[in-house]
């Protein structure tokens, strides 16, 4: 795992083999430049977001990760480039047209007080309704079968601001799988919570994406979280695309280095066989302030590079090495 694989803008960067790999991509970005004010966020972007699969952007605060997502989602005009919705610029379609398809989850979203949970999740059925086609028994039964699939249907009477944070999220993804749209963003859907509730929340996520076949971009924070839940993966610097593809393609010790400004090895997760993230401080480490000296024969010292900590292998930093 080294090198950095970088961005392909033809847009043909995407995951190599098996069904997916040759469904047709329904949501795709072009030349896409996109800002606040005076200030601009995101230059000449290109993206074409794989379908079927669960894509992460992940990046140092700041990159443009959230705004992409609200260019994507229509939430935010392009100053120049297009966002294309099934071969449709977004911004030509109707609202309700649009939320027939694509379903977004902002980050932290608030529900006005003493909302339940049967009542948030019925939300995501209005772009269903209109003057000819009212509430119905269908809509009453996407809300039933969407309460069960995230595991509320017993909180359904419970106002939404006396749930627990996990609980909460997972009424929130139930309103946006009431929706019944095909592509689904997630902006860090994991803000707010520990590490408990937040493996909860991706698993989830993942089980909606494997069983219902739903598209799902996400922004994450946690690398590894990222790494864990993703298919695909999208590194973003600067408001630019440096690097997409598998996350045991993109992950490395110098993608870290160079994006992130992050010391790290890349090791083997024991758990899925996808690439963790040890971060290395100052303090610590084997063979540093506030670190234990290794074993003799043990290998757990070993960097990502083949060179240990031990104290004369490569000096008193190794890690600047490579």
């Amino acid at each position: 795992m080294t090198g950095i694989k970088m961005f392909d803008k033809t847009g043909t960067d995407g995951p190599g083999t098996g069904e997916a790999a040759a469904t047709a991509p329904r949501l795709v970005a072009e030349h896409l430049s996109l800002g606040y004010g005076d200030r601009l966020i995101v230059d000449d972007l290109d993206l074409v977001v794989p379908t079927g699969v669960v894509t992460t952007v992940i990046g140092p605060n700041g990159c443009g990760k959230s705004t992409l997502l609200r260019a994507l989602s229509r939430l935010l005009r392009p100053r120049t480039g297009t966002v294309l919705l099934d071969g449709h610029a977004i911004t030509s379609m109707r609202t309700r047209e649009v939320a027939r398809v694509l379903g977004m989850l902002p980050q932290a979203p608030v529900a006005p007080e003493g909302l339940t949970v049967a009542d948030l999740v019925s939300r995501g059925r209005h772009p269903h309704q209109s003057w000819l086609r009212q509430w119905s028994s269908d809509d009453e039964d996407e809300v039933a079968v969407a309460l069960s699939r995230t595991g509320i249907a017993d909180l359904a009477d419970r106002p939404v601001d006396e749930l627990s944070g996990g609980q909460r999220q997972r009424a929130w993804i139930s309103m946006a799988l009431a929706q019944g749209t095909d592509i689904l963003l997630l902006d860090e859907p994991t803000t707010y919570l520990d590490l408990a509730h937040s493996v909860e929340v991706l698993d989830l996520v993942d089980r909606l994406h494997s069983e219902m076949g739903r598209t799902v971009v996400m922004v994450l924070h946690d690398l590894n979280l990222a790494v864990r839940y993703s298919d695909h993966l999208v590194v973003m610097k600067s408001g630019r695309i440096v690097a997409s593809g598998a996350p045991a393609d993109v992950i490395s010790v110098e993608l870290l280095r160079e994006v992130f400004g992050l010391d790290a090895a890349v090791i083997d997760d024991p758990v899925s066989g996808r690439p963790l993230i040890v971060p290395i401080g100052a303090r610590h480490v084997y063979g540093t302030v506030g670190g234990d000296d290794p074993a003799p024969g043990d290998d757990s010292a070993r960097h990502a590079d083949g060179t240990d900590d031990t104290p004369g292998d490569q000096g008193e930093r190794p890690y600047d090495q490579g």
